[in-house]
């Protein structure tokens, strides 16, 4: 049984048709990549997954649990964690207490001590141990990424979704980002799911890729077999440079 089951979801906001029966399913421990051009559905498929849009039609299982039915704050604590595409802390609090605010969403019962020690852990491991202290205002935005993804580790999740994590990064920072993302999914035993528009990052970490144009699907399998799928071209380049390409 696979650790997420997207089952023919569909999402519309008014006349738009975000997602038109997409199904996906990954199993636990991979790494999933999920692409196609701007607009595609993808961060509305991550919104789906947690519970901030419920689907019009269709189901989204975790470990065989119906997430549709499951209220949005209930998300983190059955093991899903997330970052964003735009980097989203807690301006007022410390890097330390952005991550507590992850320990606490899944730690039960809750205890300072425990949520701390985790937290800090977790800063350690991504090298940001000498950060705890700081406030997230004036911080590299490479750091404020690593930071976002620490507190969604904290919460000690066994889904991880990153929106666009390379977002923003320089190419040294993307190469060093692909190997963070198989490391950490070694060392926490985390399934991962990809949205990404670097495709050299996607195709080098992803174990599976499953591909959106205007919310509905146009390829889902290994990431050789999509690379050169033309219908994946032509939606990336375009009818004619596809054709020339």
């Amino acid at each position: 049984m696979a650790l997420l089951a997207v089952e023919n979801v569909t999402r519309r906001f008014g006349g738009i048709v975000a997602l038109a029966d997409v199904s996906l399913e990954l199993e636990q421990g991979a790494i999933g990549g999920l692409i196609g051009p701007n607009g595609a559905g993808k961060t509305t498929l991550f919104n789906l997954i947690t519970r901030l849009y419920r689907p019009n039609e269709g189901r989204i299982a975790f470990d065989g649990k119906d997430l549709t039915r499951t209220p949005p704050h209930r998300i983190v604590r059955l093991g899903i964690a997330r970052t964003f595409q735009s980097v989203v802390l807690f301006q007022n609090m410390s890097v330390l207490e952005n991550l507590l605010v992850g320990a606490h969403a899944r730690l039960r019962p809750f205890s300072e001590r425990r949520g701390r020690k985790q937290a800090l852990e977790t800063l350690d491991y991504l090298g940001l141990g000498g950060l705890a202290e700081r406030f997230p205002g004036g911080l590299p935005f490479g750091t404020l990424k690593r930071v976002e993804l620490a507190r969604a580790l904290a919460a000690r999740p066994r889904l991880l979704l990153l929106d666009e994590p390379a977002g923003g990064l320089n190419h040294e920072e993307v190469g060093e980002l692909g190997e963070l993302i198989r490391t950490v999914r070694r060392d926490f035993d985390l399934t991962v799911l990809l949205v990404e528009h670097h495709m050299n990052l996607v195709m080098s970490v992803c174990d599976h890729v499953h591909v959106l144009n205007f919310g509905r699907t146009i390829a889902d399998g290994p990431p050789e077999d999509v690379r050169r799928d033309p219908e994946v071209i032509e939606a990336y380049l375009g009818a004619s440079d596809s054709a020339a390409a």
